[in-house]
């Protein structure tokens, strides 16, 4: 199983579009915009690099998108959706890292 008991992926490298798509439509999104794909390669860049999910902050100045806006995006919002969505580790795995 790929998946945490709250829909988390366990491996970051498990991810891939085909899996996003499906994850997004099983969500409830429809058509997945360009500001969707702009968070989710600014998620998944900087959790590459960084190896740690950013903060709030930097996914605003990273995306250009006001944090309103981010929270609407997607089902859950930045940490619950947009996180999970994108194949980042779930926050309560995060604690202390």
């Amino acid at each position: 199983m790929p998946f945490d008991n709250e829909g988390f992926f366990w491996n970051f490298e498990d991810w891939n579009v085909a899996v996003f798509e499906e994850l997004c439509r099983e969500a409830g999104l429809g058509e997945l915009t360009e500001t969707h794909w702009r968070v989710v390669r600014f998620l998944r860049e900087f959790y590459s690099s960084q190896k740690r999910a950013p903060l709030n902050n930097l996914i605003k100045r990273g995306t250009g998108i006001s944090l309103q806006e981010l929270e609407g995006l997607f089902p859950g919002g930045i940490r619950y959706g947009a996180r999970r969505l994108a194949g980042l580790p779930n926050p309560k795995t995060c604690i202390g890292i």
